[in-house]
């Protein structure tokens, strides 16, 4: 899976996915470390990347614009974990999940839960 992590997101998650097989980059790779979300979300739409951040407005913007993609991955309750410990629980959740993500979602996930909402949803 093509994954566009976020600046609030560790450089090293995105090398942990590499590793696992994944095709992922870091924001700072791409010269977008002062990126709004908007343009984060754009230029994962344009290169079919699922954002992986730990930022709510993700999900506000999508459902501003009512869009279909891209997919978001939210993590939920991060505080203290360490790169490795995220990377692992979206390597844990991804099967479950792909098929979602492959056509448009937003995805939360914690440590005890993951929950799915396709896109696209309306603003409450």
């Amino acid at each position: 899976m093509r994954f566009l992590l976020d600046q609030n997101q560790s450089p090293i998650v995105a090398e942990l996915l590499n590793r696992m097989g994944h095709d992922a980059v870091h924001v700072r790779d791409l010269g977008m470390s002062r990126a709004s979300d908007s343009e984060i979300l754009a230029s994962a739409a344009d290169d079919r990347r699922v954002v992986v951040s730990g930022d709510t407005d993700f999900g506000e913007l999508l459902a501003r614009t009512n869009a279909s993609s891209p997919s978001v991955v939210l993590f939920r309750r991060q505080g203290q974990r360490r790169a490795a410990e995220l990377a692992g629980l979206l390597a844990a959740n991804l099967d479950a999940v792909a098929a979602d993500l492959d056509s448009g979602a937003m995805v939360v996930m914690d440590a005890d839960r993951v929950r799915v909402r396709l896109l696209p949803f309306r603003p409450i």
